[in-house]
Parts: structure tokens; C-alpha cells; sequence
């Protein structure tokens, strides 16, 4: 059993806030003010790999961030999109919380809201709620004894073969995987997407590499660490469309299903994680929680980043309901829209353009939510302990779309 020193509630209070594998790493100039220390080392894919997105944050104290700091952080954030800080080990909940919160200061909220205690979701068996910080839910796999005030709990690593319609074979599993679920971290009803997401390893067993397969026709596979993230980048997904599909993505609306994440409850995934089968198994309004005409999302298809100006494809392929044309239809047909967002975004996951970040304990990483989707992968024995903190919360304002202006 892991037992963790357990951290209480006010334990924190000292927190002070003013305003394995990398393959390699190479430098550059980022320091847009000489009193940071921190340097930005971008991410160098290994042999095969092609991702242009990702990198090394080196010199930051994460209890005591300044403003010239928090600028450093963030430009590198939206120019690199998921940023790893190493040795955080000793970061405090409510510091990772106050991080989180410096990208969107009004927001406060865990980024799901209260969906997580409804027991149909499908998020529901996979975070457990920190009680003394509750915007960071705890993740991972096995028996906890104790940990930041939760006792006797046991954590569950999200296994393929419990959402994917075709999962691999038992006899296979062991040595194989696949991408659980493309998704981006975000209610997509009432909330706001969030801005970031957090994610910290607190313990991550080493084990083997496993094979993981597409098992989509394409032949594709790659070798991951077991447990590994996968992210892609959004931009590069967008970057790859013909030109007139990056017209249809700059003038299409997404419309996401009322309670997503229960009325997708029953259905179940593609074999690339990357978006739903249509077999009719989507729960009806009629069991889901009371739906508000008012709060359901509907959202741009592409997504500007507010430093560079880049336009990312970014739709959840999971929670994706309908589709608003530029010339007024609306495509209703479930299944046409998935396999319409499924063309679009299928070539942006590519073996060659995923970074499977290979955790190490103390591993911090901060991703641009609004630019990136990613995904669980592997599995984990029963008594194989695996603890992660996230944090995202709901941001105070949507997306900004193709046509918007770049403020602040």
C-alpha cells in the first residue's frame, strides 16, 4: 500500500505568491525580462518523431512566482503548449492550484463543475476530490492508504476495454494498448472551457514499454512508456487540412450534447480513441439531468491562441453533437458529424506527431487546454500505484474564435 505523508488542510498557508525520458533538449533565448531565472528548453522528438510542440521549463520556484516569472511561463505555454517543470515533488496543492489559477484570475472552480458527482458519468469512477483544495482531483491507479486527507481510497487507471467498442484481446493487453480517449478537459456545458490543466506525478511505477495500436485499418503503432500521456497539437492538426477545409474549420460552429459526459455514458469509442461509433447508444433527454436550452455550448471549430495568433482545430470528438454551417444548415445526423470531425482530425494524430510524455515522480506539467488534445493510455495491475494531482478550472470567458481580437 502507498502511504504518502499526508499534507492537512492550512498546511499551505506558507505558500508565498507575488502577482524519463526526454530524448534531448536544446535551448533558446525566452527570457522577455531580464530578472527571470527561468529558461525554456524546447523538446527534441526522438528518432521518427516529427511533434513541434513541447518543452522543458528550468529555474522556477513554483511556491514564489513573480510577475516577470508568470510571463516567461506563459508565453513559453502557448508558444510550446504543454510545458514540463521537473523535481516538484515538494509542490503544495494550493501552489499548484494558484499556478493553474494565475492563466484566468477569476476562475475558481473545478473545470467539470459538479458533473462529478453524478454517478452516470463517465468521469466518475477515474478523480478523487482533494478536501482541503478542491479544485485538484486526484488520478492514478491501486490502493492509497492516505493522501492530502483522503483515506483508504483506490484509485482506478481508465482502461480501453472499458469504452472502446473493440477493445484488444485479454491475452494481448498486457503488452499492447491504445489511446483511451482524444478528449480536451472541459464541461462543454454551462462552464467554460478551461484555459490550462495542471498535472502532476506523485508516484508513476516503472515498467515495461507497451505497443501501442490504432487498430484502425492504418497500420499504425507506436511503442509508450506504460501510463503515458499522449498529447498532439491542435495547431498542427489545423495546419494539415487542405485549404478548403480550413475554411470550413474557421466558419463552422460545434455544438456539444446537454450533460455530455452522461449522455455519452453508454456509447462507445473508435478503436483510436478519437471519437464515438454510432450505434444509437447515446442516453435520450429523457435520462439526463434537467437540460437549460441556454447552457448548452456551442463553439467555434477553430480556437486562436491569445499570444501567437495561430488557429487550432479543436473539438472534443467524444461530445460533439451537431455541426452550424457558415451558410445556416445545421448537420444533425450524429453520424455524419462524427465522421466529418473524424476526417478533419484523424491525420493530427499521427504516430509521428504524438509526444507520449514518459512521467518520472515530481513531473509537473502545465498543457494548453485550449490548443492540444490528449489522451490517457496503458494499463496498470491492481496493486501497480500510480498517483497524479490535476487541476483545470473554468475559465471566466469562451474561447476565442477566428475572427476575434487578441487582447492583453
Amino acid at each position: 500500500m502507498f502511504k504518502p505523508i499526508s499534507r492537512v488542510a492550512g498546511a499551505s498557508s506558507t505558500v508565498r505568491f507575488t502577482p524519463r525520458h526526454i530524448s534531448s533538449l536544446r535551448s533558446y533565448a525566452t527570457i522577455s525580462n531580464a530578472s527571470s531565472n527561468i529558461t525554456v528548453h524546447k523538446i527534441t522528438p526522438p528518432s521518427g518523431s516529427s511533434f513541434d510542440f513541447g518543452a522543458e521549463l528550468r529555474g522556477a520556484d513554483l511556491e514564489n512566482i513573480s510577475q516577470d516569472d508568470f510571463a516567461v511561463i506563459r508565453r513559453a505555454l502557448y508558444e510550446n503548449q504543454v510545458i514540463l517543470f521537473k523535481k516538484q515533488q515538494e509542490l503544495s496543492p494550493f501552489a499548484q492550484f494558484k499556478l493553474t489559477q494565475l492563466f484566468d484570475s477569476s476562475a475558481g472552480s473545478y473545470g467539470h463543475g459538479k458533473t462529478l458527482d453524478k454517478k452516470k458519468s463517465i468521469l466518475h469512477p477515474d478523480l478523487k476530490t482533494i478536501p482541503h483544495q478542491p479544485q485538484v482531483q486526484v488520478i492514478g491507479n491501486g490502493p492509497v492508504s492516505s493522501f492530502e486527507g483522503l483515506q483508504d481510497i483506490t484509485l482506478k487507471h481508465p482502461h480501453h476495454k472499458t469504452f472502446h467498442a473493440s477493445p484488444v484481446s485479454k491475452s494481448d493487453d498486457r503488452n499492447n494498448t491504445r489511446f483511451y480517449r482524444w478528449h480536451i478537459d472541459a464541461a462543454l456545458y454551462d462552464l467554460h472551457p478551461p484555459q490550462v490543466t495542471s498535472l502532476m506525478a506523485v508516484r508513476t511505477p516503472r515498467t515495461e514499454t507497451q505497443t501501442l495500436r490504432y487498430d484502425d485499418g492504418s497500420g499504425d503503432e507506436m511503442k509508450v512508456s506504460r501510463g503515458s500521456t499522449a498529447f498532439v497539437s491542435s495547431y498542427k492538426m489545423y495546419d494539415l487540412l487542405s485549404e478548403a477545409d480550413k475554411d470550413f474549420v474557421r466558419t463552422t460552429k460545434v455544438q456539444y450534447a446537454p450533460h455530455p459526459y452522461i449522455w455519452m455514458s453508454a456509447a462507445k469509442s473508435r478503436s483510436d480513441g478519437l471519437g464515438l461509433v454510432s450505434e444509437g447508444k447515446e442516453l435520450p433527454l429523457s435520462e439526463l439531468p434537467p437540460v437549460d436550452e441556454s447552457k448548452v455550448k456551442i463553439l467555434p471549430m477553430a480556437w486562436k491562441n491569445p499570444v501567437t495568433g495561430k488557429l487550432a482545430l479543436q473539438v472534443h470528438p467524444s461530445a460533439v453533437q451537431k455541426l452550424h454551417l457558415k451558410d445556416g444548415t445545421v448537420v444533425e445526423d450524429l453520424q455524419a458529424v462524427r465522421q466529418i470531425v473524424h476526417r478533419l482530425q484523424r491525420p493530427g494524430i499521427a504516430p509521428e506527431l504524438v509526444w507520449a510524455v514518459d512521467w518520472e515522480e515530481g513531473d509537473l506539467a502545465l498543457f494548453n487546454n485550449r490548443g492540444t488534445l490528449h489522451s490517457v493510455t496503458g494499463s496498470f495491475l491492481p496493486d501497480e500505484v500510480r498517483v497524479f494531482r490535476q487541476c483545470n478550472l473554468a475559465a471566466s470567458e469562451g474561447p476565442l474564435g477566428p475572427e476575434d481580437e487578441i487582447t492583453g
